[in-house]
């Protein structure tokens, strides 16, 4: 029995809220069971130096975690005056995720920075900010399609993720704290609607785990991503 008691193919209850923060181009507030990040899209009409005179656009992402996120307040990075090495290998991800679904020549010379902020954690934040990154990037270029900045949206896909693990011998769905902290192996998935695959972040905490094992948690993974697009769908009203 897993800890929330859910079966193993089921998700945490999930919501995406479009708009939730009132300045930003693009927003979305996600909720993956007690899980929520703030996803903020914010545009700027001008690239990075190395992108300058392509004609291409520039999607990229920080990610940080509120002090309170957690049960015990951990520092901000700001004061630490760095930022770990996992906020940066997470908003990398994020990023790199995002692009893989964006055409950047339709974007002309504009840069779009997605700001993921975890309000609460419980395992999945950076599955849940990839998948709410979306749908704020959506409405942020919506916005700019809008204002005539630009003549189409130039998202060629939808992309989401999602962690898998073994538990207790039984592959499943959607990690929280309890089972990510005592999984036999936990992944990450992050896929797109047409059914590629971007990035697979997997490990073994125990003993390793098999090619089965791996195959079932991918296909656990693409269901419930499925139920992520029809979600983001859903949000920005495809």
């Amino acid at each position: 029995m897993r800890p929330s008691g859910r079966e193993p193919g089921a998700l945490r209850a999930v919501s995406l809220t479009p708009g939730a923060a009132r300045h930003a181009e693009g927003s979305c507030l996600i909720r993956m069971g007690v899980t929520e990040v703030l996803c903020t899209a914010s545009v700027e009409g001008k690239v990075p130096p190395f992108l300058r005179g392509q004609g291409q656009g520039w999607v990229t992402a920080e990610y940080g975690m509120l002090p309170r996120a957690t049960h015990t307040r951990g520092d901000r990075e700001a004061a630490r005056g760095k930022q770990s090495g996992r906020t940066q290998e997470i908003q990398r991800l994020i990023g790199r995720s995002l692009r893989a679904v964006t055409d950047m020549k339709a974007m002309g010379e504009m840069s779009v920075t997605i700001d993921c902020d975890v309000l609460t954690a419980d395992g999945g934040t950076r599955c849940a900010s990839i998948t709410g990154a979306w749908v704020a990037l959506h409405l942020a270029f919506e916005h700019c399609r809008r204002m005539n900045i630009l003549t189409r949206n130039p998202l060629r896909d939808q992309v989401a993720a999602v962690s898998c693990g073994v538990f207790q011998g039984t592959p499943v769905l959607d990690l929280d704290y309890a089972e990510d902290s005592k999984a036999d192996a936990d992944a990450n998935f992050v896929l797109t609607g047409a059914g590629g695959i971007v990035e697979v972040q997997g490990t073994a905490e125990g003993a390793p785990f098999t090619d089965a094992e791996l195959l079932a948690l991918l296909g656990l993974a693409r269901s419930g991503t499925a139920e992520l697009f029809a979600r983001q769908r859903e949000a920005v009203g495809l």
